[in-house]
């Protein structure tokens, strides 16, 4: 089933099959803005590979800065693009349980320092300054590229629960 995605915060040019198999969902622009890591899924000759990364949701697509010097994914990606995306906010205090999973395919693209920035900004604050040095090189390491992941399926899901101290009072 193809279902527009515009109600989920996708435009509307956007179409993605959305698994909406819970009485409750989370709105996917705002939950993607949010600094979470994002952990993508790739196949390997020895089984699936799992790669925590930052990441930055714009123009429809996910970006991971990746290099070709320190990571194995980019590689995997370009034998076969098929892979994964899961993201999860928990936070059992409050009883969030809020969860993205997503299906489809990764391109291999070039460095966009402006990108990258967007990306760092969001975990480590807006000043570079402030970061630290290896996060200020990644803007000009010449072995840096981007995997642009574009979802075909979407799993977007709030297993929320009203947390025991509440319950309690």
């Amino acid at each position: 089933m193809q279902i527009l995605a515009g109600g989920w915060g996708l435009r509307d040019s956007l179409t993605v099959k959305v698994i909406r198999d819970r009485p409750t969902s989370v709105e996917l622009d705002e939950f993607l803005a949010r600094p979470l890591f994002a952990h993508l899924a790739t196949a390997s000759e020895d089984g699936p590979r799992e790669s925590p990364v930052w990441f930055l949701w714009e123009n429809e697509a996910v970006w991971i800065i990746a290099s070709r010097r320190r990571d194995t994914f980019p590689e995997r990606l370009e034998r076969d693009p098929r892979c994964a995306i899961g993201i999860v906010d928990f936070d059992r205090d409050r009883g969030l349980v809020q969860h993205v999973g997503m299906r489809g395919r990764a391109t291999i693209e070039k460095f966009d320092h402006e990108k990258a920035r967007r990306i760092l900004a969001r975990y480590l604050g807006r000043s570079a300054e402030t970061w630290d040095s290896r996060f200020r090189d990644t803007l000009t390491d010449p072995d840096n590229l981007f995997v642009r992941f574009v979802p075909e399926t979407v799993v977007a899901r709030d297993q929320s629960f009203e947390p025991a101290q509440k319950r309690e009072k």
